[in-house]
């Protein structure tokens, strides 16, 4: 009787669900190379291919999408006993993954994941940042960290900060000469710094007066899709940008960013933890869901 690892399993629903043998590596945190070679030993073992391969995609074959669709069921069972087992650990140990996108990430990095691996240093978090929102469950994360109206209503979430708010800022010396923007209309006869959403839509610019939103089509010379260069643009005198208060409050604070609109950027949705129900969750997920509960009642103090 041949061995089968459960690993391999995995690997191969894995790269179902990503369609992608290096997304599906990241995922399990192993090469794509060592991967493509699990799959091969794998399919030799079994003696036909679970997967057809193109320099440009990858898709199950017949006979792998009737393994997939028999596997699966069985893996959730195997997996879900060992949750059994493990949530009866002493010392919390394994893997923890996250998605989140790249500002919540900075935003709970110290507070929850740093704090987390100081007191359970057994335990490794796996954290992904990235623009679209994803099924946390298909895609085989423990957690997600969404704005609270993003969260899915069939999942439990844990408020994990205080109230957020937009920036718009921009640097002395942009503003020397060119006066001051008093109402969001104003940003129209300035240099903005434009953000790329990840569907490739223009982000437009969200206000309140009065309870009634206000969105601004801004122009400017750049368009960028990451908070972090937006930054350094703005700071060179580019133009003015908008981002999370989180990201420039320390140059708002010594002076290299000056804040503007203040009145008209009213508080967002809070970030949250949120999960999907699980019956006997490993020690590791239950200490985590603690330590996410201990930082929302502080932050309500």
């Amino acid at each position: 009787m041949r061995n089968y690892n459960l690993t391999d399993f995995d690997a191969v629903l894995a790269i179902s669900r990503r369609g992608s043998f290096r997304a599906a590596a990241l995922e399990l945190g192993m090469s794509a190379s060592a991967l493509s070679n699990a799959i091969a030993k794998l399919e030799a073992q079994l003696g036909v291919r679970l997967f057809n391969r193109t320099t440009r995609s990858v898709s199950l074959t017949e006979a792998g999408r009737r393994f997939v669709d028999q596997v699966t069921p069985a893996l959730k069972d195997i997996h879900q006993a060992l949750d059994t087992v493990r949530s009866q650990q002493e010392t919390p140990s394994g893997t923890l993954r996250i998605n989140t996108f790249a500002t919540a990430g900075r935003e709970i990095l110290a507070p929850l994941v740093l704090e987390f691996l100081r007191r359970f240093p057994e335990v490794r978090i796996d954290l992904v940042t990235e623009g679209n929102l994803v099924d946390i469950v298909a895609a085989g994360f423990d957690f997600g960290v969404r704005s609270g109206d993003l969260v899915p209503s069939d999942m439990i979430a844990i408020p994990v900060g205080p109230a957020r708010h937009y920036a718009v800022v921009a640097s002395p010396a942009y503003l020397a000469g060119r006066g001051l923007p008093r109402v969001p209309a104003d940003l129209l006869a300035h240099s903005c710094i434009r953000t790329r959403l990840p569907n490739g839509a223009l982000f437009r610019w969200q206000f309140e007066a009065e309870g009634q939103p206000v969105l601004i089509d801004v122009d400017g010379p750049i368009t960028l899709d990451e908070a972090s260069l937006a930054r350094l643009a703005v700071l060179a005198s580019t133009g003015i940008g908008l981002f999370m208060e989180s990201d420039v409050r320390e140059d708002i604070a010594a002076g290299r960013l000056v804040h503007v609109l203040a009145e008209w950027t009213p508080p967002l949705e809070p970030l949250c933890l949120y999960y999907p129900s699980r019956r006997n969750p490993p020690a590791a997920f239950k200490v985590f869901v603690d330590l996410a509960r201990e930082l929302a009642r502080s932050a309500r103090k």
